[in-house]
């Protein structure tokens, strides 16, 4: 077999089952790719031993009959995830050097299925952006590039443009605002949310602890059904996981939506919505319909208020998770001067270890915590959240079963272009937020190309804890759209 690095999870799974490739070799085709695609920046801790190691025992699983659907198959590790004796930086200066001697909840459970981790993945420092520019690292860039680099959205830039350019065959992701599906849709991949509390968030870099949730980065539909129920368990260490029980994901994917109620929420048609994006969402609104779902327009009036009340409570709990980062515990420490005492050097360190965008953001966290604000920012945004979920719960209520909605305001944009205006950059997140601050599962699947051939996604919006339900309308609108696109090899 060729181009091993270029299948899907379920296409390998089915090739080490018949004995026509190696975990072995599938992992080098990977490695050769990685080593070949420095130019994408999207692996920043290659683990090429670990991965080695892992292709050899699960080569011995499948051998023995003992191998669950992820045995074997080569993935990358968002660097927001604690991976034991693999560097784990969050992207950020701060835990330069940071290599833990345990392993995330997640990505053990990865382990035990026998995937193979091949390194670290590039992101947005702490997960905090939307083009994956804030990263010690430096940027990412998407593989579809037409004449200047594109990012490959964020805070999973890494993750997306890894799997879209064939270094893996899948990544893990993180997503507290949007950075699964936005980076899925500027890629042309497939990602997916699920219900907040699903998969466990320990051992995973905390950003905003009420909204993180890992989820699977993938090639197509099927494949996130597949990954997605090997990341997931209940894991007594995260009081907020869910006991329910895991059902299997990929015997969901029928295809058979008929009977199905999608709902289009008229607050999502924004001013000044670029005419592609509204052609793209009537589009899929169309092969929905012609699957055999009902389609009927839908209201979630407080969805105006959902990027404002977003950028309070994230950066609110940020700025109390990032508290721990004081150069004390562990972290870097910044030299301090003679004659400076403890609060100069928690002040130098926490200068020189985060970011320009983490310390925007905890600036604003503090601010809107503090006294005399508290009421008049975070209650507030509280308040809003709940009012929103409320939203949701309503229309799932009158027998709504998905919701369709873009996944991006646009395509992919240019490097710099929007790094200096965060204003417009968190306006990517337009779409997104809403899921999170309800805490439902979210997939974004790639659905058409824009004019200048960059790929643009389609977001379904799901009931909570029936990511088979969901995963299931998003294979149907997969295999209407027919998308195959791939970026032309420029690295």
């Amino acid at each position: 077999m060729t181009d091993l690095n270029k299948l899907t999870i379920a296409a390998a799974r089915d090739a080490l089952r018949a004995g026509e490739t190696t975990s072995l070799e599938l992992t080098e085709a990977c490695l050769t790719a990685i080593d070949g695609a420095d130019a994408l920046g999207a692996f920043v801790h290659k683990t090429p031993d670990i991965a080695r190691e892992r292709a050899k025992a699960a080569d011995a699983r499948i051998k023995a009959g003992d191998a669950p659907a992820m045995c074997g198959i080569p993935v990358g590790i968002k660097d927001l995830f604690c991976t034991k004796g693999a560097p784990s930086q969050a992207a950020s200066r701060i835990l330069e050097g940071f290599t833990p001697e345990y392993e995330s909840t997640v990505s053990q459970n990865l382990a035990d299925a026998g995937a193979v981790m091949l390194g670290k993945l590039n992101m947005d420092e702490f997960a905090m952006g939307s083009s994956n520019e804030t990263s010690v690292y430096g940027n990412a860039v998407n593989p579809w590039k037409v004449d200047a680099p594109l990012t490959p959205g964020g805070s999973s830039g890494g993750s997306a443009a890894a799997v879209a350019a064939d270094l893996c065959l899948a990544a893990t992701g993180t997503d507290t605002g949007g950075s699964i599906r936005q980076p899925a849709a500027f890629t042309g991949i497939t990602g997916i949310k699920p219900t907040y509390g699903r998969c466990s968030r320990w051992g995973i870099v905390a950003f905003a602890s009420s909204l993180d949730q890992a989820g699977p980065m993938t090639k197509d539909v099927r494949d996130a059904a597949i990954m997605l129920q090997a990341m997931c368990s209940h894991d007594p260490k995260d009081s907020t996981s869910s006991e329910l029980p895991v059902p299997d994901f990929e015997a969901a994917l029928t295809g058979d939506i008929k009977g199905k109620t999608i709902g289009i929420p008229s607050e999502y048609r924004m001013d000044g919505m670029p005419a592609e994006i509204e052609k793209l969402w009537a589009d899929g609104t169309a092969m929905l319909k012609d699957a055999g779902a009902k389609i009927v327009d839908i209201s979630l009036p407080h969805t105006k208020y959902a990027l404002p009340a977003y950028y309070v409570i994230a950066p609110a709990e940020a700025s109390s998770n990032l508290a721990r980062y004081d150069g004390v515990r562990y972290g870097r420490r910044a030299r301090i001067g003679q004659g400076d005492g403890i609060t100069e050097m928690y002040e130098k360190t926490r200068a020189e270890g985060f970011g320009a965008e983490v310390q925007r953001r905890v600036m604003v966290g503090t601010y809107v915590l503090s006294a005399g604000f508290y009421d008049a920012y975070y209650n507030r945004a509280r308040r809003v959240r709940t009012l929103i979920k409320k939203d949701f719960e309503d229309v799932f209520a009158q027998g709504v079963d998905a919701i369709l909605t873009p996944a991006t305001p646009s395509a992919a944009f240019e490097l710099g272009k929007k790094f200096d205006d965060p204003v417009q950059m968190y306006l990517n997140d337009v779409f997104t937020v809403t899921v999170n601050l309800a805490g439902l599962p979210g997939i974004s699947v790639p659905a058409g190309l824009d004019a200048q051939g960059l790929p643009l996604g389609l977001q379904l919006i799901g009931r909570p804890w029936e990511e088979g339900d969901l995963l299931n309308t998003a294979y149907a609108l997969e295999q209407a759209a027919g998308f195959v696109a791939k970026p032309a090899k420029w690295w």
